[in-house]
């Protein structure tokens, strides 16, 4: 009876999303919206062996969300956006989020002044960065093409502890919680933004906060970005964990080809471990249900995290079905040094870690959009 009495609650809040919709003012919108990603992998070496398996939200995340806009006249505009992130094979929420857990922010719109939103919503990392089209993550391999490697030392708080270096330079999508944020509107191409997180401890502020700045410049084919981000974790009878990011990039669209270029680091500041690496990729629309893309990575560590390093190579070929739905495949291959074990990014469960220093995948999927 309460599975059925929260279903029906649901149930009753969407109809009346519809309703409000149906009967808004011009102007006025609330929308549904989402993404959906399946498909089958095979890993090479799982904990030393090879893996067949369904996986999903690669090629891009499992999101459902709700976005809302009001206009209150003279360009102003009350908004908010309100994203989950689910799995396809199970139907769950994402392990460690919230029903909202991917985005969740209301704020007001300005035409002329910008953007300032609170809620949990994403630093400059991502803002400036990824959706700035300059990772190459974009458009060749998803999640697989996002930074992991042979460093899980780095220690990253939150993260599971078989992979505490998954998304170490926060480019996939890491928000802030508590945040407050603002994002210029564009001025001769230029676009700034800055981003407070409150750590809410009594007696102790500035514990636990977070602090992100992204500037951005796009003018005709050209695209610049460049971000800072530190966040504050608190741990019990420890002094604040610091996890300093920073990163810049660049992108060129010469028509049928956009050329990325990325450069992005992570230093955890109680242990001193470090990592940098840099990026570049293009993909090449062949004819407009056709696409390939490939792209090249290096990654390395410091010293704390014993000087390892990895390369890694992302190839991807798109066929689509419609403006919405894409069938895909994909190959990705990682190699570290001796004695390092390779990671790719999404291989996450407990023993998705490399016997060795070589890990290659090989995926087919299709991914749709509404």
């Amino acid at each position: 009876m309460k599975n059925l009495a929260l279903w029906c609650t649901a149930v009753s809040a969407l109809a009346c999303v519809q309703a409000h919709a149906q009967g808004a003012p011009a102007g006025d919108s609330v929308t549904l919206y989402g993404m959906v990603d399946a498909g089958v992998s095979w890993v090479s070496n799982e904990g030393g062996h090879s893996n067949l398996k369904f996986d999903d939200g690669i090629f891009t995340p499992n999101l459902l969300g709700i976005r809302g806009s009001e206009d209150l006249g003279g360009g102003l505009h009350a908004i908010f956006d309100l994203v989950d992130q689910f799995s396809m094979g199970t139907g769950a929420i994402i392990s460690g989020q919230g029903l909202f857990g991917r985005n969740a922010y209301v704020g007001l719109s300005s035409d002329r002044y910008g953007k300032l939103t609170l809620g949990n919503q994403y630093d400059f990392m991502t803002d400036s960065l990824f959706f700035g089209h300059d990772d190459a993550a974009m458009e060749v391999g998803g999640l697989y093409n996002f930074r992991a490697g042979p460093f899980s030392r780095i220690g990253i708080p939150g993260n599971p502890p078989f992979a505490s270096q998954f998304n170490w330079d926060r480019m996939a999508g890491a928000t802030v919680q508590n945040s407050i944020k603002y994002q210029s509107p564009s001025i001769a191409g230029f676009s700034f933004g800055g981003l407070y997180g409150f750590g809410g401890i009594p007696g102790a502020l500035g514990s636990g906060d977070s602090v992100s700045a992204g500037v951005n410049y796009a003018q005709g084919p050209l695209g610049l970005g460049a971000a800072y981000t530190e966040v504050k974790y608190v741990e019990s009878g420890e002094p604040d964990v610091g996890i300093r990011n920073w990163g810049v990039g660049a992108h060129y669209d010469f028509g049928k080809v956009t050329a990325t270029l990325l450069v992005t680091t992570v230093r955890n500041t109680q242990n001193g471990g470090a990592i940098a690496e840099a990026e570049t990729g293009a993909s090449w629309l062949l004819a407009p249900d056709w696409a390939i893309g490939g792209s090249y990575m290096y990654m390395k560590g410091n010293g704390y995290l014993d000087n390892n390093h990895g390369h890694q190579i992302n190839a991807i070929v798109d066929h689509f079905l419609s403006k919405r739905t894409v069938v895909y495949a994909e190959a990705v291959w990682q190699r570290t040094n001796a004695g390092a074990q390779a990671l790719i990014s999404g291989v996450l469960d407990p023993d998705g870690t490399s016997g060795g220093p070589n890990q290659v995948i090989a995926r087919v999927g299709v991914q749709t959009r509404f």
